[in-house]
Parts: C-alpha cells; sequence; structure tokens
C-alpha cells in the first residue's frame, strides 16, 4: 500500500460521507442514546478529534466507542484488539464491512472516525469534521451537566477561520511533508508547514487558548496534531526544524491541554507510533518503531495558567476515564 506519490505533491481523498446525526432526524438519523457506535482508532489524529470531544461533552453512554487496532491492511481497520477479532456489537471483522454494509460499491477510504448505525450495520458518516462539530451541537441533550461549550456561537467565525488555516497547513501539513514524492514538493510543503506553526506560536505567547479565553474545537484540532509531533512527524514525516519539545510556547502549550482531563488520558503513543511506522512501508520499508521519546516530559510544569482564562469556562472537567476505555498501561506517562 503506497502513500507517496512519485514525483509529486500528496492529496488527500477528501470524498467524505456527508450524511449527519441530527436533533431533528433531517437526514433520516436521529440523535438517539445508543442506537450508533462510534468507530476509531486511537492511533489516528482525526479519530483522535472525536475521542476527545465525546469524552470532554459526557457522551461516552450515549454514544458508544469501538477501538479499531492501531495497524490496517488496504482492506481497512481491524478490530484485532477485541476477543476473536471482531467488535463485540457490530459483530465484524474489519470496518471496510460496515462500509460495504451500506454501499457494496463503496470505492472511497475506509476511514476512522465513523459512525455506524447498529441496527443495521451501516456507517452513517466519516466526515470528521462535521462529526465532532455536531457533538457539540446536535447532541446537546445527552450532554454531562458542566460540559463545555466547544463551539460557542459568538466565537463560530474565528473558531472557523482558525481551523480552516491549521487543517491545510498543519493537520494535512504534515502529510504533504511526510509523503511529498519530490524534493520541491518536500520543500514548499516543509516550509508551510513551519510558518504557519510560528504565527501559532505568537498567536499563543499571550493567550492561554487558541480563540477565547477557554477550550474550543480549534484546541482539540490542533491538539491532536501536536501530539503526535515528536513521536512520528518530526522524524518519520522529516518534519525536522526544530522538536515540539524545542519550541517553547507551542511545547508549554500543548503539555497544558495534555495534563487536561480528556486529553492526554485518551492519548495512546504505542498505537500512535505503530501505526505511522508499521503502515507506511514506502517511507519506512524495515518497519521498525522507535523506542522513544521519552514521555516523562509531557508532565512537566507548563506555567500556562498565568495568561488566564480556564479550560471548561463555567462548566466542569469530565470524571474518571470510565475503566473499559482507558488508555493501557505503559501507552503514555499519564498511564505509567
Amino acid at each position: 500500500m503506497s502513500y507517496v506519490n512519485p514525483g509529486g505533491e500528496y492529496a488527500r481523498d477528501s470524498r467524505y460521507i456527508t450524511t449527519r446525526i441530527t436533533a431533528d432526524g433531517r437526514d433520516g438519523f436521529p440523535v438517539e442514546a445508543g442506537r450508533y457506535r462510534l468507530v476509531v482508532s486511537r492511533a489516528c489524529p482525526w479519530a483522535s478529534r472525536a475521542v476527545i470531544v465525546r469524552r470532554l461533552l459526557g457522551l461516552e453512554r450515549a454514544l458508544p466507542m469501538a477501538v479499531a487496532g492501531p495497524t490496517h491492511d488496504e482492506r481497512s481497520w481491524t478490530f484485532d484488539l477485541d476477543p476473536g477479532g471482531r467488535d463485540p456489537v457490530l459483530g465484524i471483522e474489519r470496518l471496510r464491512d460496515a462500509y460495504l454494509a451500506r454501499d457494496p460499491g463503496y470505492e472511497r477510504g475506509i476511514t476512522v472516525p465513523a459512525i455506524v448505525d447498529v441496527a443495521t450495520g451501516k456507517v452513517v458518516t466519516n466526515d470528521f469534521a462535521q462529526i465532532t462539530i455536531d457533538m457539540s451541537l446536535e447532541w446537546t441533550p445527552l450532554h454531562r451537566p458542566g460540559a463545555p461549550a466547544l463551539y460557542p456561537p459568538a466565537l463560530r467565525p474565528e473558531i472557523d477561520a482558525v481551523n480552516e488555516v491549521v487543517y491545510k497547513d498543519v493537520n494535512n501539513g504534515v502529510y504533504r511533508a511526510g509523503f511529498a514524492g519530490s524534493q520541491k514538493a518536500y520543500d514548499a510543503a516543509y516550509e508551510r508547514l513551519f510558518a504557519r506553526l510560528d504565527w501559532l506560536s505568537d498567536r499563543l505567547e499571550g493567550s492561554r487558548y487558541l480563540v477565547g479565553d477557554t477550550i474550543t474545537e480549534a484546541d482539540v484540532r490542533l491538539f491532536t496534531m501536536l501530539v503526535r509531533f515528536d513521536a512520528v512527524y518530526h522524524g518519520h514525516f522529516k518534519c525536522n526544524r526544530r522538536k515540539l519539545s524545542e519550541t517553547p510556547v507551542l511545547w508549554a502549550y500543548a503539555r497544558d491541554l495534555f495534563q487536561t482531563p480528556g486529553f492526554g488520558d485518551t492519548v495512546d503513543f504505542d498505537h500512535i507510533k505503530r501505526h505511522y511506522y508499521l503502515v507506511h512501508r514506502d517511507i519506512n520499508p524495515t518497519g521498525v518503531v522507535p523506542a522513544g521519546p521519552d514521555l516523562a516530559n509531557w508532565l512537566e510544569p507548563h506555567d500556562r495558567a498565568s495568561l488566564g482564562g480556564a479550560p471548561f469556562g463555567d462548566g466542569t472537567p469530565p470524571g474518571p476515564v470510565e475503566p473499559e476505555e482507558a488508555v493501557p498501561a505503559g501507552h503514555g506517562p499519564l498511564t505509567g
């Protein structure tokens, strides 16, 4: 399975299933506790957004979660972490089965996150950007008491503007560098990525969060990339001007979020590294997974509280992680 476009720029296939799960059910899928299953991999930054938002909003029981293993082949993500290699609720071995149940001729990407209608076994949506917005706006009656406002009306234009440039230059930018098929394509991606990281560093130097004085959707979207930077993007994707841990403002910002309930307690560094280094054999043909980096520095003081603001605003932090959803011990600094 090849990800590099020889001699050219990497282009992401952005053709997603855009059916939405809404309060009024206008697409035929109303919000309903227990009806759907959120399928994720903790390795994937796009899926990790949904894991974080779901936890921050307290949707764990309303929207149960299936966790695929960290690796996949051309036939898609597998449920190899579950007994017998099958998701215990959907009864399938591969996420591909849920896509084909919806469309037997489906030829686009088998991606996570995906939300599956349990009764039919069919994927409803894999539109990762809309999934988390809808968790905030459409699933409101099922939020926990004290859930934060991650997409508040007054800040939406600014959140959307920040998200757009972060997606183009950072979220997707690391992949454009890592999967570049020519020096020219790599150089352009590298310069664009680090110019945006410099812009973000300047923005965050005097502000604890990206937009406003509380955590928003914008912080979630940036965090899932920053938390992977030193473990994967710096070496594997050649994004090596400097490590995140050598970038003072962004490193302190990332640690602040990591140490906030709902962020670091969802991160599985073992799955992250195994996914990138084992799946991307065209850029890591040996399949060797690096032992480092040391993760203890994620728990060092960040001193960002002095900038003001409060992570949850007038809300409260989420409670402890449910035991069945805890990151395994040894897969990150928070779990030993």
